[in-house]
């Protein structure tokens, strides 16, 4: 599969995990399927741009700790990245704040990890 080709898929798998999560009783709250796909394209170049920033400043913990916690320092960028996805687009709401952030990132890791289970990604 060619690099487009995962790319797409990447953000259409996100697109309907963002979907799937605005059904739950989580305060993610996205407006309509094209606010998804939206969301999901800035999802993903926040990331691309926060996690290096962002991992920089985890380093020195990271090492403390002698890599411990680098899962919990993972998951507290991608609550970041989330929070900074909802801010920027608008029809993308976090009703509870840093709840709806961290509920919403778990559960995009989670639903997006099933999907790719069931398409055998």
């Amino acid at each position: 599969m060619s690099e487009i080709w995962k790319i797409v898929v990447v953000w259409i798998v996100t697109s309907i995990s963002l979907l799937i999560i605005s059904k739950l009783p989580l305060g993610v709250e996205i407006d309509t399927s094209d606010k998804a796909l939206l969301s999901a394209a800035v999802l993903g170049i926040v990331t691309a741009l926060v996690r290096p920033i962002l991992g920089l400043a985890f380093v020195l913990p990271s090492l403390l700790t002698l890599d411990m916690l680098s899962g919990l320092f993972t998951f507290m960028v991608a609550v970041v990245c989330f929070s900074i996805a909802a801010w920027l687009v608008e029809g993308f709401r976090l009703r509870f704040g840093i709840w709806s952030a961290i509920l919403g990132a778990f559960a995009l890791t989670i639903i997006n990890n099933l999907i790719y289970r069931l398409l055998g990604v």
